[in-house]
């Protein structure tokens, strides 16, 4: 038997056969995990967190030196501008499955004022807190103008958590006629050509002017009636157009009001707007005031007499009540009776409030029987002034019923005529004092 064996020299050295598929596996998985690092991009930020400033105003818009004021900035979030992006599947170089971009909040950790001339009263604004994607934050700052006039530019310094750090001039005007924009001053005058009494109807005129320098136009008056007990008769909005410089308006309007409106001042607010040459809708506040006078009105309720029944020459009260029915006060109230007779004939009342009444008493002598006309007259004031009111009466007084009295006298003038033709008449004639026919007998 025969062994074939070849040299290490002379031969190749012969390989595994399992050799081959494991390092292909290897090979295979190294590549996977190179493609999956390479396919997801870590969390980039595409922007620094920072904020920016929108607006500012300066109240009052022109200082004067060595007078206070201030300033006030909006500060905004720059969402668009400070995100986070991830990304995730590259599918070619720049092409990613998908891209998930995140706003972040910005943290304010101190916001300060540099004067730059301008005296600032008010601290820093320290660890202010985060501001959410597109939102805005006002912080309003004191300060004091210097004792020159010009321009000044204090500076709004404002530093972030991670981000950077943000200046923006604010230009201050003190005294100067610089950058002061002409526009329109609408200002309105009424006056009241009637009386103000509640539950009655009031004129008024207006004067609409325009003492600005620049025109109005689009120019509207408005009446605010809310909580209000004066209301415009018909409508409340009056369109006036374009007014000029200088030119005047005129309107005439009627106000309703409220019968229960307490006598006083009553202020109807009225809203003016307009749009000036820039385009800008401006608004003034306005109002008309009204004094209204509190009416009383006088009335009689009842007259009334004690006893009810009058007889002659018995003494008697007489009651009058008088009711106040308007919508003021009846001050100083007095009446007055001129009845032939003695007595008080003159009563002093006082107030009379809306809707009470009160009795005028008069205590009087008694009067002889038959008619008697006579005028009671009542005096008061109000807001108004001073009224009288008389009113044309009559009492009755009965006759004294003498019936009886004649009766008795007619007795007594009959027994006086008896005992005259007895004791007196008969004797004289016969002599005897007896009668004819006691002689006959």
């Amino acid at each position: 038997m025969m062994i074939n064996q070849e040299s290490p020299s002379g031969s190749k050295q012969g390989r595994s056969p399992s050799a081959v598929p494991f390092r292909a596996c290897a090979a295979l998985l190294a590549f996977g995990i190179a493609l999956i690092v390479l396919s997801v991009t870590p969390a980039s930020a595409d922007g620094i967190p920072t904020v920016t400033i929108t607006d500012y105003k300066v109240n009052p818009t022109v200082l004067m030196p060595d007078s206070l004021g201030t300033i006030t900035i909006t500060v905004k979030n720059t969402a668009t501008s400070a995100s986070v992006s991830q990304k995730t599947g590259q599918l070619t170089t720049g092409d990613y499955a998908t891209v998930m971009t995140t706003d972040i909040n910005v943290n304010i950790e101190n916001v300060h004022l540099e004067g730059n001339g301008i005296g600032v009263l008010t601290k820093d604004f320290s660890h202010v807190g985060e501001i959410g994607p597109g939102q805005s934050i006002p912080l309003t700052f004191s300060v004091r103008a210097p004792d020159q006039s010009g321009m000044y530019y204090p500076e709004v310094w404002i530093d972030t958590s991670g981000g950077t750090s943000t200046k923006y001039p604010v230009p201050v005007n003190v005294n100067t006629a610089i950058g002061i924009q002409r526009q329109a001053v609408i200002v309105m005058q009424s006056s009241l050509t009637g009386s103000a009494n509640p539950g009655d109807e009031i004129p008024v005129a207006l004067n609409i002017t325009n003492e600005g320098q620049t025109l109005a136009e689009e120019t509207t008056l408005k009446f605010v009636t809310t909580n209000v007990s004066v209301a415009p008769e018909s409508a409340d909005l009056y369109n006036l157009g374009t007014i000029n410089p200088g030119e005047q308006k005129s309107l005439d309007v009627v106000l309703l009001s409220d019968k229960t409106t307490n006598p006083g001042l009553v202020r109807i607010p009225v809203v003016i707007e307009y749009t000036g040459v820039d385009g800008v809708c401006q608004n003034e506040s306005a109002g008309i005031d009204v004094m209204m006078k509190g009416k009383a009105e006088l009335g009689f309720v009842s007259v009334d007499t004690n006893p009810t029944r009058l007889s002659d020459k018995t003494p008697f009260d007489l009651t009058v009540r008088i009711e106040n029915t308007g919508t003021g006060d009846a001050k100083q109230v007095s009446a007055k009776v001129d009845l032939p007779v003695d007595g008080t004939k003159e009563a002093f009342i006082g107030k009379i409030k809306p809707g009470n009444d009160a009795p005028a008493i008069f205590l009087l002598e008694g009067m002889k029987g038959g008619n008697y006309p006579y005028n009671l007259t009542i005096s008061y004031t109000d807001d108004m002034g001073i009224h009288t009111l008389t009113r044309q009466m009559n009492m009755r007084v009965s006759p004294s019923d003498t019936t009886g009295s004649i009766i008795f006298g007619l007795i007594v003038l009959c027994l006086i005529g008896f005992l005259a033709y007895r004791y007196w008449y008969v004797p004289r004639m016969n002599g005897d004092g007896k009668f004819p026919w006691d002689k006959k007998n």
